[in-house]
């Protein structure tokens, strides 16, 4: 779909369009997947909403932008913006799975303001419309505690060893989860990290092996355990595939149930979650409360979660695990630190306090 615009004298983009001039700002971010792919969605589902209208980027005023929030909350008519999960590619396919979480919300406009932001530096747009109010900060809330404690892991890991393996394919789905939640879980990685790579991004350097993750914060090399190791063994072995990784190899890291064809083809973001969400609503199935309740809500990042706060507890020093989850900040990761307020708690039992009342 085409959408016009004025392309001002001074501008240090070529775009003709406003289609053109978001393609501009998205290709800053092509070597990052994972967050051209949140942009993309987002400017994608603005620029349909602006066509719906008759409007432009450069004709959005402050109103047209609560207008926005409105539909975001409720798009209407549904059934022009509202569908299931499709291929974009697909006659079916709508811009919205439903109404989007006042989070999700907010999430698009940081978004569509930092289209503005770029735009305006580029001498393409005058003024951000999504930038002249800031909302107040609200008080932080103490972080929810998204992993699982020891015993809750050792149910999931109990729980992958009973899948199904009745038949071919139950033998290779359960194959592929064992080594879905071996990976996730020894890497600590993104799910959008995993299901984008290759077995040729697991090389050995000076006799130990890595992995070379393209992620959220650049590339970085995670190490591969020697457990780690051997799960991709026997994931490899399962798929006919030699022992260990060949530099440049294009396998996919993980990739659709086996076949002469489908395994040379990776799997997508969206597929490994539903692949460790169903894994985990089988735990959840042979579980008592409150674990029960835990199983169900958990997800691949709490894979990732899970890693941070096992390594810290294995005695792995602040830094390490940092640079293993490739966190921007340490403080990022000492939010996992569970044993400082188990130590802060303990410590308050030493103090010899006498409470009022008490002589």
């Amino acid at each position: 779909m085409h959408f016009p615009a004025t392309t001002p004298q001074n501008s240090l983009i070529q775009a003709n369009s406003d289609s053109e001039a978001v393609l501009a700002w998205l290709a800053e971010y092509a070597q990052r997947p994972a967050t051209l792919r949140s942009y993309r969605k987002e400017a994608e589902r603005f620029l349909l909403w602006l066509a719906s209208r008759g409007q432009t980027l450069a004709s959005i005023k402050r109103g047209d932008v609560h207008d926005y929030r409105r539909f975001l909350a409720q798009p209407h008519p549904a059934a022009q913006w509202i569908g299931p999960p499709l291929p974009r590619s697909h006659a079916q396919w709508r811009p919205f799975n439903g109404p989007l979480s006042e989070a999700s919300i907010q999430h698009a406009f940081t978004i569509l303001g930092g289209l503005y932001s770029y735009l305006n530096h580029a001498g393409h747009l005058a003024g951000n419309p999504f930038r002249l109010h800031k909302p107040p900060r609200e008080r932080s809330q103490p972080a929810l505690e998204r992993f699982l404690e020891r015993d809750a892991w050792a149910h999931v890991c109990d729980t992958l060893a009973q899948l199904p393996d009745d038949s071919a394919r139950a033998i290779a789905q359960r194959e592929r989860a064992l080594w879905v939640f071996s990976l996730l879980y020894m890497s600590g990685a993104r799910r959008s990290e995993a299901s984008q790579a290759v077995m040729g991004d697991i090389f050995e350097k000076r006799g130990r092996w890595w992995w070379r993750v393209n992620g959220k914060t650049g590339v970085a090399d995670i190490p591969v355990s020697d457990a780690l190791l051997a799960a991709l063994q026997r994931y490899r072995q399962h798929l006919g595939l030699p022992a260990l990784p060949t530099p440049g190899e294009t396998t996919p890291l993980i990739g659709k149930l086996a076949g002469s064809q489908a395994m040379q083809q990776g799997i997508s973001d969206k597929a490994l979650y539903l692949i460790v969400k169903e894994v985990m609503q089988r735990a959840a199935e042979r579980a008592e409360e409150p674990l029960r309740s835990t199983l169900q809500q958990a997800s691949t990042h709490w894979l990732r979660h899970t890693a941070a706060s096992h390594q810290l507890d294995a005695g792995l020093s602040l830094l390490m695990v940092s640079q293993n989850l490739r966190h921007r900040s340490i403080q990022t990761t000492r939010r996992y630190l569970h044993s400082e307020d188990d130590a802060r708690h303990d410590a308050m039992q030493l103090l010899e306090l006498t409470p009022p009342g008490k002589a």
